[in-house]
């Protein structure tokens, strides 16, 4: 398998463990008959991201952000595999996507300012590079 797909793979993983991270104190704080319902705000008193804890808030954030990644990244893995651009710099730029949205999770969640900027900013810009790869 490529790199690029063995990076992907491991982003997805990730997204499991960011899942896991948010659903067990936001089951805590909340309780399952909350976190479980249709999450109508009315019903609820608010959005559910504004009854969490600060903490559990950023780490909900960052699970949106990484679905919102996943998407570009996991397109740029399939081109540049579909294509046979696959080499290096590709390479590299996969897991430094993947890195880079490893660090997000502490940098979001302890508030790391401008640091999380920076590390979205790595991570995206290692996606584009990638998709611009194959076009070139």
């Amino acid at each position: 398998m490529p790199p690029e797909l063995t990076a992907l793979t491991l982003a997805a993983l990730l997204q499991v463990v960011q899942f896991a991270l948010v659903s067990v104190p936001a089951n805590r704080e909340l309780g399952p008959a909350r976190t479980a319902s249709p999450r109508d705000r009315d019903r609820m008193g608010g959005s559910l991201e504004d009854q969490l804890s600060q903490g559990t808030a950023r780490l909900y954030r960052a699970l949106a952000n990484h679905f919102e990644g996943l998407i570009l990244f996991t397109i740029a893995c399939v081109v540049v595999t579909l294509s046979n651009s696959t080499g290096t710099l590709t390479a590299i730029c996969a897991w430094v996507y993947l890195a880079a949205r490893v660090l997000y999770i502490p940098a979001y969640y302890f508030g790391w300012v401008p640091w999380r900027s920076a590390i979205w900013f790595a991570g995206f810009g290692a996606t584009a590079v990638m998709l611009l790869t194959v076009l070139i």
